[in-house]
């Protein structure tokens, strides 16, 4: 027989007539749908904007707020050049410049680099080796747009911030990470304490020295100036609050004022008979080695030995406790002070005086 009669489909396969083929039969109830489709339309696959998460958007937009006003730092050496490379960034918009005090310290000059290259001078308006902080003014008229200082006392650990700067030179480097721990002290280059420093992981390297740290709203919320070394993620920034007290200080006086009573002290353990006989729960104070004659403490009646235990009410366990108590806001106000003396407590007022530069 033949095989097209026999076999009809394949006969007519051969004379090219189109075989009907069977609905396919579906596989669930009647009202289901397939999840794809041949007859849904083609649709274009997103922008790159819809793709774009929040956490994108917040970098994206802060960096574009910040980063025009951020500069490269080139500190000059007569007869040496170039020695180094820091950040900083533009804080007025007659070209005040915010940048860390070890970046700016020593040099004879100052070269600016803008966000888009062009090149300036500087000269240097002040510094605060006790906060590493110092204030440029640029020579030029550049027109630089300036950052706006937020408030650090609202950051919280875990906020979002984005450090801007130039490490190793690279101009406008951006990196992100967050608010690891707030109220960090660091020991500065003289030996004061630096309080109130926002620890991020948002990674710094040499050069992110003196640049912003920014905040989501595009506000710098601190000055990126330290790193731990042979550490991961422990970078630390002075606080925008810190930074503004400074400013303002050094416009006004050329330099931060803080308190001196005169005398050269060292803390010391209190033995607990004796705090106990003064009524007190600390187990240390400040022991006055040396008076300076004719300094605040020597006219209140301070006396070698004599042990520093409270300021103004508050205890004193440390130098770092008496520093802190003699800020611009105890100058030439009298001050009462607590201290011990034969193992007995006495008060004393003092009225602390400005610190001698240097």
């Amino acid at each position: 027989m033949h095989k097209a009669r026999k076999y009809p489909r394949f006969a007519a396969a051969r004379r090219g007539v189109p075989l009907k083929r069977p609905a396919p039969t579906p596989a669930g109830p009647p009202q289901a749908r397939l999840l794809f489709d041949p007859a849904d339309p083609v649709r274009a696959p997103p922008a790159d904007a819809e793709l774009m998460d929040a956490y994108s958007r917040a970098v994206v937009h802060a960096v574009e707020q910040v980063s025009p006003s951020v500069v490269r730092v080139h500190p000059m050496r007569a007869g040496h050049g170039p020695e180094g490379v820091g950040s900083g960034f533009v804080i007025s918009p007659d070209g005040l410049v915010l940048t860390n005090c070890h970046v700016a310290r020593g040099a004879s000059q100052i070269e600016i680099v803008s966000h888009e290259g062009r090149k300036l001078t500087a000269r240097l308006v002040g510094e605060d080796a006790d906060t590493d902080l110092a204030v440029l003014r640029i020579d030029q008229d550049a027109g630089l747009p300036a950052a706006r200082l937020g408030d650090s006392k609202r950051l919280r650990p875990g906020q979002l911030v984005i450090a801007i700067g130039a490490p190793l030179g690279f101009q406008t480097t951006v990196t992100a990470g967050v608010v690891s721990a707030l109220g960090r002290c660091l020991r500065g280059e003289r030996g004061r304490l630096i309080e109130d420093l926002i620890q991020t992981d948002a990674a710094l390297n040499p050069g992110n020295s003196g640049g912003p740290l920014v905040n989501s709203a595009g506000e710098v919320v601190g000055v990126n100036t330290a790193i731990v070394a042979g550490a991961q993620g422990l970078c630390f920034a002075i606080a925008s609050n810190t930074a503004r007290h400074v400013l303002a200080e050094l416009l006004a006086h050329g330099r931060v004022r803080r308190g001196s009573i005169g005398v050269v002290a060292q803390q010391v353990a209190i033995p607990r008979s004796v705090a106990h006989a003064a009524g007190l729960d600390q187990a240390s104070g400040v022991w006055v080695a040396g008076v300076e004659a004719g300094g605040p403490a020597a006219k209140a009646g301070v006396q070698e030995a004599d042990v520093i235990v409270a300021v103004a009410g508050r205890p004193v366990t440390g130098l770092d406790d008496l520093l802190r108590a003699l800020d611009h806001d105890s100058l030439d106000r009298p001050t009462p002070f607590a201290l011990i003396r034969g193992g007995r407590r006495i008060e004393l007022e003092i009225t602390p005086r400005e610190q001698k530069r240097g």
